[in-house]
């Protein structure tokens, strides 16, 4: 399995840190991979010695999720699990659940570790967390700390400068936008006749007064005229919103399924089989719209959710990128047949875009992306190590001063500039045709594909013993980076061959005798060009049907 070229810079940045400091927090927001990254790190630092190291997350299906990526990206490393019903330290990485690991015979049974991994690391400083850390440190003051997070800026405004004294780096949100990880935000900000009220609105803590706001928003006029701009941009897409309360969370449920909109109710008050079922009904697509308090914010997905409205507004601009991020994953089609998803609608009726600007400004990609050192400052406050294009610290919180001047742009200026993967790819992709409608690259166990058809990209995959597959449908970006991580996920680093000089030879004559007569006249046809003809004239059958079921199953979705 081959790493996307952010995440190496991410892995190696990583390793650097953890060099120079013996701890480090890497940050990577949905859709960067952090798992496949967190797993290389681990596996670099453990592979052809005699190291230990341990795996911590705080709920069983992610034990099982990170144990399963590690072992794609390491499948040579040996693994074991302690959790509620196994408790093995045989692995020379061990996969531990935290609320098992931290009881006190367990902890006592853990052995000395060179290295221990924190997942979802904004929990770190949580006592059964530094109880395992502290455990570790005892056994070996020489292990290391590494922590991932999307999050690192907890709502308590507990920073994480306990456990970690520097971020080795930060992949940001519009990065995996523009190389096509995730879908571009479209963002409406709407003013229904409350902002100003809204602007006045104290804080309470460290947040807004939700009871105020509540009865500012909980209005039958307000929630009528969401309605109403909802049913005009986003009637035909899967919705989350999120409310200020349970009450007016409550108003806007019934509010919606009074205009004959499904729409389902989850607040922190269900017990967990009642939220099953609300989560299972909007994921059959029985229910259009999903409303929340404080629920859905963080460690929930369901990728068709293409709508997200914003009916309260958020003091941290991470909590707001969170609320936003929930509607920007790419769709697989193996898992949602027939949904083609290519941007996220955000309405914006309170004033968190107004307040922190577009989530493009903490995404200044100057002196920051393609460089092997990463440029660094210190933190005022608490002297931590970051990386150059912070704004925000993320161990202590602290808003760094911005220096562009002027204030910050509306979020709905955001023009999405695609990064060109076709240069960045470990694989050489070529325009099959000279029109641009179909690309494709080869490797030695598999190839992938982006076909453009009736206004539509389609990402198709294929691979030694495995029936072409449909990667997912949408822009270009999206496709192309679907088809991208369908080679990285088949190839290594030694079928990567973009770089070998045979790629520029001529193609030879038995690659012409089964290709179209007009290519023998092509004197610039080159050997890997031809290879690439080839798979498509072998595959094309396979593909056009992929290709034509999609648009026909997305047309039927659509109706």
């Amino acid at each position: 399995m081959l790493l996307r070229p952010r995440q190496k810079t991410f892995v190696e940045r990583s390793l650097r840190a953890l060099g120079e400091h013996g701890n480090t927090l890497g940050i990577a927001p949905t859709g960067a991979g952090k798992t496949v990254a967190l797993s290389a790190v681990a596996g670099q630092l453990v592979d052809g010695t005699a190291a230990k190291a341990a795996v911590l997350a705080h709920r069983d299906e992610l034990t099982a999720q990170n144990r399963d990526k590690f072992g794609r990206v390491n499948p040579g490393i040996g693994t074991s699990v302690v959790d509620a019903s196994t408790k093995s330290w045989a692995g020379q990485v061990t996969f531990a659940m935290v609320p098992t690991l931290t009881r006190p015979a367990n902890l006592q049974a853990m052995p000395a570790l060179d290295l221990l991994v924190i997942d979802e690391a904004h929990h770190a400083i949580a006592d059964s967390y530094r109880r395992v850390i502290d455990r570790a440190l005892q056994l070996n003051p020489a292990c290391r700390i590494y922590g991932v997070t999307a999050t690192p800026n907890r709502g308590d405004k507990r920073g994480l400068r306990a456990v970690f004294s520097n971020v080795a780096d930060q992949i940001r949100l519009g990065e995996l936008i523009q190389a096509g990880n995730l879908v571009t935000p479209r963002t409406f900000v709407i003013d229904v006749g409350v902002r100003e009220e809204l602007s006045r609105v104290k804080k309470v803590g460290d947040d807004f007064d939700m009871a105020e706001v509540g009865r500012i928003m909980n209005q039958r006029p307000v929630i009528e005229a969401v309605v109403t701009h909802w049913r005009e941009k986003a009637s035909d897409r899967q919705t989350v919103v999120f409310c200020s309360t349970v009450a007016h969370a409550e108003a806007v449920a019934a509010a919606f399924n009074a205009s004959g909109i499904a729409a389902v109710l989850v607040t922190g008050e269900m017990t967990d089989a009642e939220r099953r079922g609300v989560l299972a009904a909007y994921a059959s697509g029985e229910a259009r719209v999903m409303v929340n308090v404080a629920v859905l914010t963080e460690g929930w997905d369901h990728p068709p959710t293409s709508c997200v409205v914003l009916l309260r507004p958020s003091s941290f601009k991470c909590t707001m990128i969170q609320m936003v991020g929930r509607g920007l994953r790419t769709v697989n089609p193996q898992e949602h047949p027939g949904v083609a998803k290519s941007d996220c609608i955000v309405l914006d009726f309170g004033t968190s875009s107004l307040l922190h600007g577009c989530l493009e400004q903490d995404i200044d990609l100057d002196g920051y992306q393609g460089q092997d050192e990463a440029p660094t400052k210190t933190c005022p406050s608490c002297e931590a190590e970051v990386p150059l294009a912070v704004m925000v610290c993320p161990l202590c919180g602290h808003t760094f001063e911005s220096g562009g001047g002027g204030g910050p742009e509306p979020i709905d200026t955001f023009i999405m500039t695609e990064i060109d993967l076709l240069s960045r790819s470990s694989f050489q992709w070529c325009d099959l045709f000279g029109d641009d409608a179909a690309l494709m690259a080869n490797g030695f166990n598999a190839w992938g594909g982006a076909f453009f058809l009736e206004g539509r990209w389609h990402a198709v995959g294929g691979a030694r013993q495995l029936p072409p597959r449909l990667l997912t449908m949408g822009d270009r970006t999206v496709c192309l980076a679907a088809a991208d991580d369908w080679l990285n996920e088949n190839e290594t680093d030694e079928s990567a061959h973009k770089s070998r000089a045979w790629l520029k030879e001529s193609a030879t004559n038995r690659q012409l005798a089964y290709l179209p007569p007009e290519c023998r006249l092509d004197y610039s046809l080159t050997r890997y060009k031809a290879s690439a003809l080839l798979t498509f004239r072998f595959n094309r059958g396979a593909i056009r049907s992929l290709v034509l079921n999609a648009t026909a199953s997305s047309l039927e979705q659509a109706a």
